[in-house]
């Protein structure tokens, strides 16, 4: 599982029937560094379903690969790579001082 922040929405159509109800986000990947304050070099930048409900500028928790299909197993067969799992509504990330 991975966080990220949304930065939009995708439409299709027309949807794959089994994914009606939910959509589609635009989700940049945050590491520990982006978490905490500090610029990024690179964004890694994917596309995540949601039936929860997410807005532009949430956090997200997303699970990716084979996890992502898991929810809808077995009633349903889906074609995902990246789903939404938890809305956030804080991360701490603690950095270590070296000395």
């Amino acid at each position: 599982m991975r966080i990220g922040r949304v930065r939009g929405r995708l439409t299709l159509a027309p949807a794959y029937d089994t994914l009606v109800g939910g959509r589609f986000l635009i989700v940049e990947v945050q590491d520990r560094f982006a978490l905490s304050g500090r610029p990024r070099r690179t964004s890694e930048v994917l596309v995540v379903y949601d039936n929860l409900g997410a807005t532009e500028g949430d956090l997200i928790a997303f699970s990716e690969s084979r996890e992502a299909c898991m929810p809808f197993y077995p009633e349903k067969r889906v074609p995902l790579d990246a789903y939404n799992s938890a809305i956030l509504d804080a991360v701490v990330v603690e950095h270590e001082v070296e000395t």
